[in-house]
């Protein structure tokens, strides 16, 4: 057979005679044909707040209610604008003000009602909360250096990192699992929580968690919705590389 004639014949098979006229099949990918969109499923964006003082003092916060600094207001306004564009459907924000105001941008320019939610507070640290990471090391150096090591840490006395994911974790699948098909829902919250999160809806094991690396201020990450569970689709977007200032840095 020639070239023309197996091509002749490979369109033949892609077609199918309706009366008089030919109508071409298009091919299929995963049983979805050429044309049509597949379902992209549910989306989580977990977006960390605005600059605060403490974030620049490389001073502890925690679960300190520190506000946002002009600097983080603004970087909220910009970050909102991008993160409007996705069409959100829920707005779920931690309730400690550094949270729930870079939320709010985002709130004014959807409409959205922001649902505050204490569980996606950050890491509760004790006695280290308020103090820079260099008083931190000069009395409770031994701590900090397993902190650093990766070793399950009660810093200050507060809470483990697991302890952070089993109330932060169900608040965000709770919300993620009332979204409709190819929903969209924004996590407002911080640091080492959304990092803790993400490790505990990917299922990596908790000593695993560290290698997901900080997020800038108000950067976010994107889980989406897979066959076999949540996937990060994105992890500290939205700018350039900046310094990651902040408890989790």
């Amino acid at each position: 057979m020639t070239a023309a004639g197996a091509e002749a014949g490979a369109e033949a098979a892609r077609t199918s005679a309706t009366g008089d006229a030919q109508v071409q099949r298009q091919p299929t990918v995963a049983g979805v044909e050429a044309g049509e969109k597949p379902g992209r499923g549910r989306r989580v964006i977990l977006w960390r707040h605005g600059q605060t003082s403490w974030n620049v003092d490389r001073r502890f916060q925690g679960t300190t209610d520190v506000e946002l600094t002009e600097t983080g207001i603004g970087q909220a306004r910009r970050a909102a604008r991008l993160l409007a564009s996705l069409k959100p459907d829920v707005i779920v924000a931690s309730d400690l003000q550094r949270a729930a105001n870079t939320a709010a941008e985002l709130s004014t320019l959807t409409g959205i009602d922001v649902i505050h939610d204490e569980g996606l507070r950050e890491t509760y640290a004790g006695v280290w909360q308020g103090l820079t990471h260099e008083e931190i090391i000069a009395q409770y150096g031994d701590e900090y250096a397993a902190w650093k090591r990766g070793e399950p840490v009660r810093r200050g006395g507060g809470e483990l990192e697991t302890e952070v994911a089993d109330r932060a974790a169900p608040v965000v699948l709770r919300h993620a699992d009332k979204l409709p098909e190819d929903g969209t829902l924004v996590v407002v919250s911080h640091g080492g929580t959304i990092r803790t999160t993400i490790g505990r809806l990917l299922g990596l094991e908790s000593r695993h968690w560290e290698s997901l690396g900080g997020l800038s201020n108000c950067c976010w990450s994107v889980l989406g919705e897979g066959a076999r569970g949540w996937r990060l689709l994105e992890h500290n977007a939205g700018t350039l590389p900046e310094p990651v200032l902040g408890d989790d840095d």
